[in-house]
């Protein structure tokens, strides 16, 4: 993994968090693999969120974070998740971790229970052991941060839900880590436009980074969408998903909010 003293102050210190929850996650590795046969079936998280014709809505479930504060502390999963599926989400994306975001991996199984939606992983995956946890709760793809992984060690990852049957969602935040991304074979690219050192969020930065993103690669647009109009304007350059938490959470109706945000027109991306 990158070296945490390279990182901004709050990620390197969720991510060296984090890698202390390692060896506790280890000592488990042989439980996990005997419960990966009785794993529930994969949904397929790709097709969920690669419509030609609409932007598919990524609907988010998180109680806190470190740049918001507490969003929806009170948050029941299921119902949520239910609210979430009849207002036309594609996909759900549960946060894990709990010091920060308040999450647990009980919060994934309960969405899993609740609704038929393909399920993304959303932590700070370290090793592959926490890609086989994550199988093994009932999730479909997990989010892989270019930023705090090596090369090697994002590749790494990759493989693992590749061998597990799950889609990775590779996040980047700038052309370096774009390009990182591709490197190493990533067919799915989140484009995170909020700056984890500044938690400024600013639309433009997917733009910008879809000319570097090849022909045949699903993009994700994550971070800073709040209403119909951002994401008519990431459809109309190509954008194949929108990842939305925290405008839906604050919403009375986070179900209402996610009806206003799905089935938006795509246009077909440009290439060079």
């Amino acid at each position: 993994m990158q070296c945490s003293e390279s990182l901004p102050g709050i990620l390197a210190e969720i991510v060296n968090k984090k890698r202390g929850e390692i060896p506790a996650l280890r000592s488990r590795a042989s439980a996990l693999e005997g419960e990966l046969a009785n794993s529930p079936e994969i949904r397929d998280f790709l097709s969920a969120i690669s419509s030609d014709e609409h932007v598919a809505l990524i609907a988010e479930c998180k109680r806190q974070s470190p740049g918001a504060g507490l969003i929806r502390p009170d948050i029941e999963v299921g119902p949520l998740s239910v609210s979430y599926e009849r207002g036309g989400a594609a996909a759900l994306s549960i946060l894990t971790d709990t010091p920060y975001f308040g999450g647990a991996l009980a919060d994934l199984r309960a969405a899993r229970e609740a609704s038929s939606l393909p399920i993304l992983r959303k932590d700070f995956m370290l090793d592959p052991l926490q890609i086989l946890e994550a199988r093994v709760a009932g999730a479909d793809a997990v989010l892989l941060i270019v930023r705090i992984l090596k090369d090697e060690v994002l590749k790494k990852l990759m493989n693992e839900a590749e061998a597990l049957e799950m889609a990775a969602l590779v996040e980047v935040h700038n052309g370096l880590e774009l390009r990182r991304a591709l490197e190493v074979g990533a067919k799915v690219i989140g484009i995170n436009n909020r700056d984890l050192a500044t938690f400024m969020t600013d639309l433009d930065t997917t733009i910008r980074l879809l000319e570097g993103v090849p022909k045949g690669t699903i993009v994700v647009s994550e971070s800073g969408i709040y209403e119909p109009q951002d994401v008519d304007r990431l459809g109309a350059v190509g954008v194949n998903a929108v990842l939305v938490g925290e405008s839906l959470l604050r919403s009375p109706d986070p179900g209402m909010a996610a009806q206003g945000l799905a089935q938006i027109p795509r246009m077909e991306r440009s290439y060079g």
